[in-house]
Order: structure tokens, then C-alpha cells, then sequence
């Protein structure tokens, strides 16, 4: 009935009454803490354009999974960076890499933590790109989809729980998923990072994980922003080779992206809420320019009424703590 008789604002006098109607519900099981774990021994530093966020050695990654456990957080995504860097990224698949060890160690320390390691070769690779360049600095597809198959391997042989590709190279998933099973590895699940846009939001990532390319950029490989349908192909596409959940990276310039994915497929979908996101919100809070808390749980609440069931973000542990 319309107004006077029809009024919405009936059910939003009482915290009681929005509790009960509220449609979206954001909780510390739908985020995922992101860890930068690197070579050396005491390391707990703080990355510059990431205030708040910190590279580990192992031992102090193993103290901080403890405190992000304490929180209420249940699931980790790990990403290395080496002591050394060459043109094929040798350190990513190495059984004694940075993060075949933090695993371990890891899954050790903390059995119950679920570990998803990041599968890539940018923080490996001395020119910095996802894949091998060719003579003419271009990305060769099938080599790279072969090294980054090894990685995940070599990861899921650590004890990772599950492995989520970020290269977007074409077929990486069929690849991975096809090895995976091959080596017994049948119940890992892999994590697509289906939907990579070539986005400006990454920049603090690359100071943190010391992967800015030497040349060029990723824009041969990771989408254009202006693309949406392109990302329901690429996450159908993804499905079809194996993939068990999607990603959609970044999240809030990309929520109507979320959504396409999520109501296309019906799969399970993570958003990723890069560093750029992240660097932003935490810049303006430090400022005064705006309430931190309210605007970071009202930013979660926005990606998973989206469509996102587990949202990566910087943001995990503060944030479960604020939920809780």
C-alpha cells in the first residue's frame, strides 16, 4: 500500500528490528588474511605504503597466523619473496622455496589454520612479469602455464589446502588441475583468480612483494577495466577446467562484476580487496577524514552483498575484531 499507510522506516527504529530484517551478513568467516612472508630470520617490517601491514620471516609469520587465528580469521593467503630472482622464476616451484616452507612451517604450528598459497611468478621473476618473456619481451603463454603448473605442485606438496592461481594465462587451470590429480593431489581445491583486471589499485602490492615488471606492464594478460562480459566468459571458462571457487580482483571498483560472476555461474566467489583499497581507506582514516571502522565493515558488507562468499582484504583482522 503507498504512503501514509505504507511506511519503511517502521523496521529501522530498533537495532533489534534491522537486526532481524538485515539482508546481508559479513562475519569473520567470510574474510581471508592475506601474509607476505620473506627470506631471512627476525623480520616483522612494515611496508611503507601499507601502514599496518607487515613482511615476515617464517617464525614471525608463524606468531602472526597465531594472532590472526585468535581473531577469528580461519583461512591465510600466502605470497613469497625470495632472496634471489631469475628470469624463470625458479624460486616459485622449488621444494625449499620461501613459501613451500612457510607452509610447513605453518601447518605445523597451526594444523587447524587453512593455508591457500598464491600462485604466480611476478615476485620470482628479476624482470618482475606473471609469465616468461620471449626474445621480444612477450609473455609466452604455454611455458609460463608449465612453470606455474610445477608451483602449484610444489606447493600442494608443502601441505597448502588449496592453491589459487593469479597469472591469467590462458588454460592455467586445466593444467594445474590435470597435475594436481596426477600427483595425488585430487582433493586440493584450486581458487581462480578468474576475473584480474589490469587495475591501478595494485601499487602498494608490488613495494610489498618487490614485483613491479622491469619493462612493460600486464595489460597483455590481465583485463582491460572496461570489461564485464569478458569476466563471465573468463570464469565460465575457468569452471570448466577445474576451477572450485572464483575470484574477482579488484573488489569495489568491480562489485557489478561480483555480481555478473556470481549470478552466471552460481559457483562460490571470493573478491579480492587489493592494497590499493586497502592503502586508501587506511590514508583517509589516518587523516581524520573518515570513521576507519564504519567505513571498512560498510566496504565488506558492500562486496559480499555483491555477491562475494569470502572476501581477502588487508583489513581481515582489524575487522574481525570490530564484528566480534
Amino acid at each position: 500500500m503507498p504512503f501514509p499507510a505504507t511506511r519503511m522506516r517502521r523496521l529501522r527504529g530498533t537495532a533489534t528490528f534491522r537486526s532481524l530484517v538485515r539482508e546481508t551478513e559479513l562475519s569473520p568467516d567470510h574474510l581471508i588474511m592475506p601474509a607476505f612472508v620473506i627470506a631471512g630470520e627476525g623480520i616483522r617490517e612494515e611496508i611503507p605504503s601499507m601502514p599496518g601491514v607487515e613482511r615476515h620471516s617464517i617464525s614471525n609469520l608463524v606468531e602472526h597466523a597465531g594472532e590472526v587465528a585468535a581473531a577469528g580469521i580461519g583461512t591465510m593467503l600466502l605470497f613469497g619473496i625470495p632472496s634471489t630472482k631469475d628470469e624463470y622464476g625458479t624460486g616459485a616451484y622449488d621444494d625449499e622455496g620461501i613459501v613451500q616452507m612457510a607452509v610447513r612451517a605453518l601447518k605445523e604450528a597451526h594444523p587447524d589454520l587453512t593455508v591457500i598459497t598464491d600462485v604466480c611468478l611476478c615476485e620470482y621473476t628479476s624482470h618482475g612479469h606473471c609469465g616468461i618473456p620471449d626474445a621480444d619481451g612477450r609473455i609466452q603463454n604455454d611455458l609460463s602455464v608449465e612453470l606455474i603448473a610445477k608451483t602449484a605442485i610444489s606447493h600442494a606438496d608443502a601441505g597448502a589446502d588449496a592453491v589459487a592461481p593469479s597469472d591469467m594465462m590462458d588454460g592455467r587451470i586445466g593444467a594445474i588441475r590435470f597435475q594436481l590429480d596426477e600427483e595425488g593431489h585430487a582433493d586440493v581445491p584450486i581458487i581462480a583468480y578468474s576475473a584480474k583486471y589490469a587495475s591501478a589499485f595494485y601499487g602498494p602490492f608490488r613495494d610489498a612483494a618487490e614485483s613491479t615488471p622491469e619493462f612493460g606492464d600486464r595489460r597483455g594478460y590481465q583485463m582491460d577495466p572496461s570489461n564485464g562480459a569478458e569476466a563471465v566468459r573468463e570464469a565460465e571458462l575457468d569452471l570448466e577446467e577445474g576451477a572450485d571457487m572464483l575470484m574477482v580482483k579488484p573488489a569495489t571498483p568491480y562489485m557489478d562484476v561480483i555480481r555478473r560472476v556470481k549470478d552466471a555461474t552460481g559457483a562460490p566467489v571470493a573478491a579480492y580487496h587489493v592494497s590499493g583499497e586497502y592503502s586508501a581507506l587506511k590514508a583517509a582514516a589516518l587523516n581524520g577524514w573518515l570513521d576507519e571502522r564504519q567505513a571498512v565493515l560498510e566496504t565488506l558488507t558492500g562486496i559480499r552483498r555483491a555477491g562475494a562468499d569470502a572476501i581477502i582484504t588487508y583489513y581481515a583482522k582489524e575487522a574481525a575484531g570490530w564484528l566480534q
